[in-house]
């Protein structure tokens, strides 16, 4: 009880009150925070002290410049030899993608040399690159992309740029001030970080004409307590943005940065440090001073993991019974795409920038650490700027700058075959290896459109456990559910995923990204750490030096530290920590959580829309199997006549590069910009991919030519002119596929005018014969690599019984033989028949066919196909309709029409033989040839079949295996598989009987209820406004087999469908053919051999072969693999993917009688085996006889 008998006042406490009280108005005040820095009062607000000097005057800064010509790219040494001329502040430059060269003289004031730091501004308004006079890249300059509000604000009208993210400032060495003179040299190239697109919106075609500003080249010294300062503030308002609710920090973050704005004078310098004092009531008091001390306070568990990475930055939640924490791998980083809205060689330009301003920060900061990923950039480094590759070597080794991620470029990883996935990784650890002594843990893919379910496997294999990604996040339709979780492979495989949940990899290291690195986590129940991935991304730049004072600076002005300073004093915000490497976290997460039993499991794909360019996907398809032949051809070549040839691996490696580049995420998928909207300029993206397609192209079909030169000597192509077929017996055929195979093949009768009573069919214009040719045998499983066509007659046409053509003379035509049937009318496909067993494969009344639809995303053109699109079909009617060929061998149509500007050409083939003689039932295929001019902008044609079959799923052939999706909508993520990729197939089937389309080049499919459909030719306009546009040749085939899919010979015909045979005239040879089997697989029918290649670790005296073997239909497999009498295997093993023979496993070879070999291999659902041959000498080159000549009882 509490009272009071006299009438004493309370001291201290007036009895009388006449003001009017200081209650705010809370938003206002807070809207009253955007006037401190920058803006309408950048002249007397904080802005206004920013800089103590700023000199631009000809008496200290002397500027020349030398224009390269065109789109040259010069290096150091060459521009330094021309002819400089004067040039000054805010003169202009270009056009779009122009490089241009400065000499710059600085004189620096003696009295500057009082100053704390000191800096050259140099704002070209687009990339720039900073050298030392010898050529040594010292940093990048950078434009401001997409600059945050609140940095934008504290710097516009500051620094000559557009805003915070920028970073246009070049630091003068004290030795230089000392001096009092400092030259450099910059390049400046005219683009900036996101290209140049024509009205601002990043996605859009490039402005080929843009011209650049020099808006700054100015001496100036910084105020450093003012920056300090401002960086103060920009905390307080980030606590005050993101502490949602009227929480006491908020609200005291409120009142002191309030108060500053009000203790703050323009002229009066002390204020600055009166405002500082004032943080101390949010930070604490004396924070600074306590330096790393910090940690120390407050959490007792803390754990500083001070870390940097070039494509992320990482933080860590931990969340405790009491309070949340935030446990932060800050990890900074540049994501480089590695083409994108800009060509390659612009790339190659983004990464030295990127990459020596990270250098010269980790000089600045100690404690900054940078991971980067991509071995292409380093090698282009490595190969454009050997001094700055040097550089970033040492800091490798010193532990500060960290690769990662182990793949040759972040590749997209759903185009990509099997074998290239594995060859990304192949290349980028074993590069990672060679050049800094260590190969990646870590797999790293934070920008690729949807994930494979084979990639799990893969990763493994290339020796690693661990993968980031985050790209699922802009799912449309559904929110992906898991964080931290391990993702679990179509084989059974686990890795340990984790999905940052800040959803981004260019985040800023603000308060607000930690904080939803801890609200958007969606498994605290099981794990309580997530990766902060900051620093500028897309275009490259990394970290700036403001980030740094964010994240690790010096102790005066580290952001971090104040952060872990307010929350060892509230409880409002998460606690940082900091590490030191990505696979620290991951090690962390996974001593936190059992070793991943405690996080949840994700089966299958990561499934996300993927993109459209139809000239690129088939350019990767087609090198793909060009480069597995070469090796398989070579591979043999230098196993039989080891003397006459050498195995060519630089050559094929060359190739590989080439085409793993092209594979990067923005490339293959279609989302890359290639020209203007008015087709006025050349050398951008697709061209440069284009390009490399035809240099792969070239090389790998003189490579096939040296091996066949070995194999069979004087032998020619059949397109050759020098092709004579005196005797078809001179006819050979190069299977690479280990299937049997009977094909009809057209063969010129130019060079076989000696022969054409023996011909059957001939095409309408006589140029061209069709023959049959088969290689192997059904029944035997000899599958001879080469065969001639002396087995089955060619009066005698085998089953299925020749295909003919039946037509009313107009609009009605059939294309039918002894198995199956196509009928159109009324240019319509109307009728799919199984004649075998009389059954009807379309729905009644309905018909199949070309169809268009409208195809405008809501705003990712190239990127997104949106589901709306499907409201709009409009079916397309084959047109005048003729008869090409009549049979017995081929029956075939062509169909001509036109659809607004496009002109479209489909050549309709039945052939007499089935798809596969794998299968005794197999059917025959109906191949659809396309030759199309296409013109069209925002349609997408497609081929669809509705289909007399009911199926709950679709399957769909996916790197070492196939995926199914589902048929229907039940839920959402039922309906946003509209539009799915697949690779040489798709299926729907049902118990009894099924039905595929098989593609040669086009990965888009979908099959919605019953209507199985391939996407064809798709006409974004951003950020390429021609994609697609011009002339495309391709193929697909619809595929009727009895029996499920399961059941099916499917994936071999979709196999044999995208490997054309090799024929060739032996002119004289044809009694000395290879029959023997090198390599082949039996007992397994589910078993294919997908690579044959030498090792990559061969020597003059080591010779080992890489057998790469896969499960193909979901199941187990006892395989026998056999190896022919020409091969001695001294030795076998299983290796992981990268051809380690550490840790691999001896297989037990067991001897035929007549000297081959044979090892047991035993599979699981979709494995993927790597089998090492190390070969024993073969002796004395064995005659050509001896290895070739027919013998139909030689035992393998």
């Amino acid at each position: 009880m509490s009272c009071s008998h006299g009438h004493r006042a309370p001291q201290g406490y007036p009895e009388l009150n006449y003001s009017a009280g200081p209650k705010w108005v809370k938003d206002l005040t807070q809207g009253r925070l955007g006037t401190f820095t920058g803006g309408h009062y950048a002249d007397v607000n904080l802005s206004s002290v920013l800089y103590t000097h700023r000199i631009d005057g000809e008496a200290n800064i002397k500027l020349q410049v030398w224009s390269a010509p065109g789109l040259t790219k010069p290096t150091f040494k060459e521009a330094m030899k021309q002819d400089f001329k004067p040039a000054k502040k805010y003169q202009s430059f270009g056009p779009s993608w122009t490089n241009h060269w400065w000499k710059v003289s600085l004189t620096i004031p003696g009295y500057w040399q009082q100053y704390e730091v000191v800096q050259f501004e140099f704002d070209p308004g687009c990339e720039a690159m900073v050298y030392t006079v010898d050529g040594t890249p010292l940093q990048g300059i950078a434009d401001a992309p997409f600059p945050s509000p609140v940095i934008a604000q504290l710097v516009s009208g500051i620094t000559g740029g557009a805003g915070g993210d920028r970073r246009v400032e070049h630091i003068v060495p004290m030795e230089a001030r000392k001096k009092g003179s400092y030259d450099i040299v910059i390049e400046s190239t005219c683009n900036g970080m996101f290209g140049v697109p024509w009205n601002g919106d990043t996605i859009e075609p490039p402005d080929m004409n843009r011209w650049f500003t020099l808006a700054s080249a100015d001496l100036v010294v910084p105020n450093q307590d003012a920056w300090h300062l401002m960086w103060d503030f920009q905390t307080l308002r980030e606590i005050i943005d993101n502490v949602w609710g009227n929480t006491p920090l908020q609200n005291k973050s409120l009142v002191v940065a309030n108060e500053i704005i009000n203790t703050f004078k323009k002229g009066d310098p002390s204020t600055v440090n009166k405002c500082r004092k004032l943080v101390e009531q949010v930070f604490g008091e004396n924070w600074q001073a306590k330096g790393a001390g910090i940690y120390e306070e407050g959490e007792k568990d803390s754990k500083i993991w001070g870390i940097g990475k070039i494509t992320t930055a990482y933080l860590t939640s931990v969340l405790t019974s009491s309070r949340a924490t935030l446990s932060g791998t800050f990890h900074s980083s540049c994501h480089i795409d590695t083409a994108w809205l800009w060509p390659y060689h612009v790339t190659q330009q983004k990464v030295a920038r990127s990459w020596s301003t990270q250098v010269d920060l980790m000089e600045r900061y100690p404690e900054h650490r940078f991971s980067c990923s991509q071995a292409q950039q380093f090698k282009w480094l490595e190969q454009l700027y050997p001094p700055l590759f040097e550089k970033v070597k040492t800091k490798i080794l010193a532990g500060k700058f960290q690769p990662v991620g182990g793949s040759w470029v972040e590749n997209d990883a759903n185009m990509p075959s099997g074998e290239a996935l594995i060859r990304q990784f192949l290349f980028g650890q074993r590069y990672f290896e060679e050049k800094f002594g260590a190969r990646c843990d870590t797999a790293w893919l934070p920008d690729s459109f949807g994930l494979s379910g084979a990639l799990p496997q893969i990763i493994r294999g290339a020796g690693m456990k661990y993968f980031f990604t985050q790209k699922l996040s802009w799912n449309n339709i559904n929110r992906f559910p898991h964080s931290t979780f391990n993702w679990v492979g179509i084989d059974g495989t686990q890795v340990l995923c984790h999905m940052t949940p800040v959803d981004t990899y260019t985040a800023q290291a603000t308060v607000g990204d930690v904080k939803k690195g801890v609200e958007n986590h969606k498994n605290l129940e099981s794990s309580t750490s997530a990766l902060l991935v900051f620093g500028n991304g897309d275009g490259g730049g990394g970290p700036l030096p403001k980030m740094l004072e964010n994240v690790c600076g010096d102790p005066s002005s580290s952001f971090l530290r104040r952060i872990r300073a307010v929350t060892n004093e509230n409880r409002e915000l998460p606690t940082p920590y900091m590490g030191h490497s990505v696979d620290e976290f991951f090690d962390m997460l996974l001593s936190t959580t059992d070793q991943g039993s405690k996080l949840p499991n994700w089966h299958g794909e990561l499934y996300l829309e993927a993109s459209h360019y139809s000239p690129i996907k088939k350019g990767n398809r087609h090198s793909e199997i060009l480069l597995r032949d070469v090796e398989h051809l070579a591979t043999l070549a230098s196993l039989y006549k080891p003397s006459d040839y050498t195995y060519p691996k630089k050559n094929i490696n060359d190739n590989w590069e080439k085409v793993l580049l092209n594979q990067f995420h923005d490339v293959l998928p279609g989302s890359a910009m290639q020209q203007s909207l008015h087709r006025s300029f050349s050398g951008m993206v697709y061209d440069d991919a284009s390009r490399l397609y035809a240099e792969v192209a070239k090389s790998g079909k003189a490579l096939l030519e040296e091996a066949f030169s070995v194999l069979f000597p004087g032998s020619v192509s059949i397109a050759s002119a020098e092709f004579n077929g005196a005797s078809l017996k001179n006819i050979v055929a190069v299977n690479t596929t280990f299937l049997p195979r009977r094909e009809i093949i057209k063969l010129p009768t130019s060079g076989l005018q000696a022969l054409k009573n023996e011909i059957i069919q001939t095409s309408t214009d006589g140029k061209e014969a069709y023959v049959i040719m088969e290689c192997g045998s059904e029944t035997t499983n000899s599958f001879a690599v080469v065969s001639d066509l002396g087995g089955p007659s060619l009066k005698n046409v085998p089953l299925p019984v020749s295909g003919v053509v039946y037509t009313n003379g107009s609009d009605h035509f059939v294309l039918r033989n002894a198995s199956v049937q196509l009928t159109i009318s009324k240019g319509r496909i109307t009728s799919l028949l199984d004649v075998q067993l009389d059954r009807e494969l379309l729905v009644e009344g309905e018909t199949g066919g070309l169809i268009i639809f409208e195809d405008r995303p809501n705003y990712w053109d190239a990127w997104d196909v949106e589901i709306h699109h499907l409201e709009g079909p409009h079916p397309l009617k084959f047109e005048n309709v003729s008869v090409l060929a009549h049979g017995p061998l081929r029956a075939s149509v062509k169909a001509d029409l036109k659809h607004g500007q496009s002109s479209i050409s489909v050549t309709i083939s039945l052939d007499a033989v089935p798809a596969t003689v794998t299968k005794t039932n197999s059917r025959s295929l109906f191949v659809f040839d396309a030759d199309i001019d296409w013109r069209q902008r925002h349609e997408f044609l497609k081929f669809q079949l509705p289909l007399n079959i009911h199926s709950d799923n679709a399957t769909y052939e996916t790197q070492f295996g196939y995926v199914q999706r589902p048929t229907h909508k039940n839920t959402s993520w039922d309906i946003a598989k509209f539009e799915v990729c697949g690779h040489k197939y798709a299926d729907l089937s049902e118990f009894g009987y099924g039905v595929a389309i098989l593609s040669e080049s086009k990965y888009g499919f979908s099959c919605l209820g019953n209507v199985l459909s391939i996407s064809l030719l798709r006409s974004s306009t951003a950020p390429d406004a021609e994609q697609d546009q011009g002339e495309h040749k391709f193929s697909w085939a619809v595929m009727p087999h009895q029996g499920h899919f399961l059941e099916s010979d499917v994936p071999n015909a979709g196999y044999l469908f995208n490997s054309p045979l090799f024929v060739r005239d032996t002119r004289g040879f044809s009694n000395q053919i290879l029959d023997q089997v090198p390599f082949a697989v039996q007992g397994a029918p589910n078993v294919l051999l997908e690579t044959i290649k030498r090792g990559e670790d061969d020597s003059k005296k080591t010779t080992t072969v890489i057998l790469r073997l896969y499960e193909a239909f979901g199941g187990h497999a006892n395989a026998t693999l056999h190896i022919g009498a020409g091969i001695p295997v001294k030795k076998a093993v299983l290796t992981n993917m990268m051809e380690d023979e550490e840790g691999s496993t001896d297989l037990t070879i067991s001897s035929t009688s007549l000297g081959a070999s044979k090892l047991q291999l035993n599979f699981h659902r979709f494995e993927v085996k790597t089998v090492k041959l190390v070969i024993g000498k073969t002796g004395k080159a064995q005659s050509r006889d001896s290895w070739v000549t027919v013998d139909p009882t030689l035992e393998m």
